[in-house]
């Protein structure tokens, strides 16, 4: 199996956001795991694809989030 790569424009498309945001993120060491190989930024798909299920929210108001039910189901 191989293993899919996207750069930072591919993901700021994605989400929505700004290349700019993942820049930053990058400096203060927030958001998805990345890699850096001969000067490009790569990000693998399966680390997004954690990276947005870790911050699945049940509902707006819930501080909850799905994958804290997830392991409350695994606990039964």
């Amino acid at each position: 199996m191989e293993t899919r790569h996207i750069n930072p424009f591919q993901l700021a498309r994605r989400w929505g956001i700004n290349p700019r945001t993942l820049q930053n993120w990058r400096c203060k060491g927030k958001g998805p795991p990345f890699l850096k190989i001969g000067g490009h930024i790569m990000y693998r798909e399966d680390d997004i694809e954690v990276y947005e299920a870790e911050r699945r929210f049940v509902r707006t108001r819930s501080q909850q989030i799905l994958r804290t039910e997830k392991q409350n189901e695994n606990n039964m």
